[in-house]
């Protein structure tokens, strides 16, 4: 964290705001412990499938039977071991540091002498937030694609539906891949953040925000809350299969999209109403 001496300065243009907080943001060295972390996921994955004799058939991870045929699986099956815990914990430590943070270092009051409105600083922060959603999948999908390539074969991909499709279409699927991926964690960071208002400790807005992560996964899991699970933020999380068909059936896309929209818009509401009305302490 910057210095209290520094914000004044950060929050003085109005330009400059949000690209002051992206450079807050990635110039961390705890952004990029997590970063390379998550890009690990995929490389462990890779280098235990080339060092031994690969799973049996029908154990462990989807497609994880494929990677020695074709590299580009890598990618997709270290984005599937990230996303239920890796991806959401990452993005739990960057959105409950948002407003949280600022208030624990003493330089939350100093934005806010500036030109900027709360509702402004929130929009700031939780754009940062954002932005680190898509680093962090992106990480995830090109350390993949590269340990893959450099490990095993590439060439046409065979999809779920049975087509085959040439590799240079195969890296569109897997861009798709990855943007569901993004947005699938965008409502978790319109929690986060909500979460970031309520404290001035960020560790416990960003455990917080984490069990709240673990704790929807699980309720999805209960059959008994069939009534609730259309309505989870992690409802859709693993629903990407639909974009390695042929054609691409966009229903689970657009699903997913329209129900992390509507927890931004929460959220991000409940966020606003906080923060609005709290006393700026330090």
């Amino acid at each position: 964290m910057l210095p209290n001496s520094g914000a004044p300065h950060r929050a003085g243009s109005r330009g400059g705001l949000l690209a002051s907080e992206l450079a807050l943001v990635f110039r961390r060295r705890r952004t990029w412990a997590m970063l390379l972390a998550l890009g690990a996921v995929p490389v462990l994955i890779a280098l235990a499938v080339r060092l031994t004799s690969g799973p049996p058939a029908g154990r462990g991870p989807a497609f994880l039977d494929r990677v020695a045929g074709n590299g580009l699986f890598v990618a997709l099956v270290g984005m599937l071991v990230s996303i239920p815990l890796f991806l959401p914990l990452t993005v739990a430590v960057v959105a409950g540091d948002t407003i949280a943070g600022e208030a624990g270092n003493g330089t939350l009051r100093y934005l806010l002498l500036a030109p900027a409105s709360r509702a402004r600083l929130l929009l700031i922060k939780y754009a940062a937030a954002a932005a680190f959603c898509v680093a962090a999948t992106a990480m995830v999908a090109l350390c993949g694609v590269g340990i893959g390539l450099l490990l095993f074969p590439a060439g046409p991909v065979a999809l779920l539906s049975g087509d085959t499709i040439p590799l240079g279409e195969s890296f569109l699927r897997l861009g798709l891949v990855t943007a569901y991926a993004a947005v699938s964690l965008l409502g978790l960071a319109a929690v986060g953040l909500f979460v970031s208002t309520l404290t001035d400790v960020p560790v416990g807005a960003m455990a917080a925000t984490a069990v709240l992560s673990v704790a929807a996964q699980i309720m999805g899991q209960l059959p008994q809350l069939d009534w609730l699970h259309p309505w989870l933020f992690t409802e859709h999380w693993m629903g990407f299969a639909d974009l390695l068909r042929q054609p691409v059936l966009w229903d689970s896309f657009g699903e997913n999209a329209a129900l992390q929209a509507g927890y931004v818009l929460l959220f991000g509401g409940l966020a606003w109403a906080r923060f609005a009305t709290k006393d700026i302490l330090s």
